[in-house]
């Protein structure tokens, strides 16, 4: 089953069971997956929709932030049941482990010296780890290896 499809039957569930938070999360989903699809008007695959949702959750996490430095601990808690429900859709997260020796693994294969091959290296694990890791973080592991040699 295709995550879109995934998507289609969780939202009827959310229906019948009138969940109207996770019907209303799942509909915000669905409707940035679709605003993507008539921007680059065509249909988009599983890995594309998983960056949709990961960008999703990125935002919920900033407002969610936002909101308890702001004194607004209702909206902040909003923000985190949308997170929990949007992250079900996400692949099982990569330990430390996996990401060091995928790091590792990258860094060998594209021969990356030192700091200007940051990218080649990012590029060559953005597939593998499209979901399961913090992007940022293995940003910041891939400098630190490659500044350290």
């Amino acid at each position: 089953m295709s995550l879109r499809e995934r998507l289609q039957e969780d939202m009827k569930a959310a229906m019948r069971a009138r969940e109207s938070d996770r019907l209303t999360t799942i509909r915000m989903l669905q409707a940035a997956i679709k605003q993507r699809e008539v921007d680059d008007r065509r249909e988009l695959d599983d890995t594309e929709v998983l960056s949709i949702a990961e960008k999703l959750i990125k935002q919920r996490k900033d407002s969610a932030s936002q909101f308890r430095a702001g004194n607004r601990p209702d909206l902040a808690d909003k923000e985190e049941a949308e997170i929990v429900i949007l992250s079900a859709y996400l692949p099982e997260p990569l330990s430390m482990e996996a990401i060091d020796a995928l790091i590792a693994e990258a860094v060998s294969n594209t021969a990356a010296s030192g700091p200007k091959d940051m990218g080649k290296v990012l590029n060559s694990l953005k597939p593998q780890m499209l979901g399961r890791a913090d992007m940022a973080l293995v940003a910041e592991k891939v400098k630190a290896r490659l500044n350290n040699g």
